[in-house]
């Protein structure tokens, strides 16, 4: 009700101890095309909706590259995300260049927090309007994190952000407790799945989504649409396999139905005159 009393300052705070920027800022990531992230203990898997302003134009990269063993996907304003990897990039080349070792993904992950929560304490700033899910292998293992425009950041198994995504998330959690022994083509898989969730009978092709992998062994890199589409034919041809299976099943019951129903018509001849009911 008094919202707009308390909403044109970052550095304002609400009587319910509230900051209406910052929210509104989560609220762009929400307006975003939708990313998904998933981890094993040695792949890290994300995932992103490629959706284009008009039919004339290109979409915007939403999937970036940060170091060989770091990369990042985003929901929101793709601009301040490009800052912000650019930010990433800049912290990792400077680490490597001391320390002759790459930088751990936790660190990075709370040096970008850092930067995030400065622009909710400053009123000369606003927040940034993106999400990014941090996905990375260092010595410790495979890592998946979220990163928050409030400057809050969560380590997840498996995690979705963007427009729609409670359909991924709720794929997600039907199927992460498996994703810790999951190969990487297993892995793709789900990700490849959980964003045709997001899509909403919308047709899954190549063309609109990217998917991009780390791992042991396995430097960040994107796929090529020629192999994310051979494995969209591949389930796509499993699931079609699997139709006409089903297809006897339902004639069997379907006869059996007849049959039932012929001997109703036997039984009711002989309780003439009996309430259907009775029957």
């Amino acid at each position: 009700m008094f919202r707009n009393q308390y909403d044109t300052d970052v550095t304002t705070w609400s009587p319910a101890g509230r900051l209406f920027q910052v929210e509104y800022a989560m609220e762009a990531v929400k307006q975003g095309s939708a990313a998904i992230g998933l981890r094993s203990k040695t792949h890290v898997v994300l995932g992103c909706v490629n959706k284009a302003n008009s039919e004339l134009s290109s979409h915007q990269k939403k999937i970036f590259k940060v170091d060989d063993h770091i990369g990042v996907a985003i929901a929101g304003l793709t601009a301040d995300g490009r800052v912000l990897s650019r930010y990433m990039r800049n912290e990792c080349i400077n680490y490597s260049f001391t320390y002759e070792s790459p930088l751990p993904v936790g660190r990075l992950v709370v040096q970008l927090a850092d930067k995030a929560q400065v622009c909710t304490q400053r009123s000369w700033k606003r927040p940034y309007g993106v999400g990014l899910l941090v996905a990375g292998l260092d010595e410790s293992g495979a890592h998946l994190y979220y990163n928050c425009p409030s400057g809050n950041y969560f380590e997840y198994q498996a995690f979705a952000i963007g427009s729609r995504s409670q359909a991924a998330k709720t794929y997600l959690e039907r199927r992460f407790e498996n994703f810790t022994d999951s190969s990487r083509d297993d892995l793709v898989k789900d990700a490849i799945m959980a964003i045709r969730e997001t899509l909403q009978g919308e047709t899954l092709k190549s063309s609109i989504c990217t998917i991009a992998v780390v791992g042991a062994g396995e430097p960040f890199h994107v796929l090529d649409q020629g192999t994310v589409q051979q494995i969209i034919d591949t389930f796509e041809t499993a699931a079609e396999q699997e139709d006409p299976a089903t297809e006897p099943d339902a004639a069997t019951g379907q006869e059996a139905a007849a049959e039932q129903g012929t001997a109703a018509d036997h039984g009711g001849s002989t309780d003439e005159g009996a309430a259907p009911m009775d029957i």
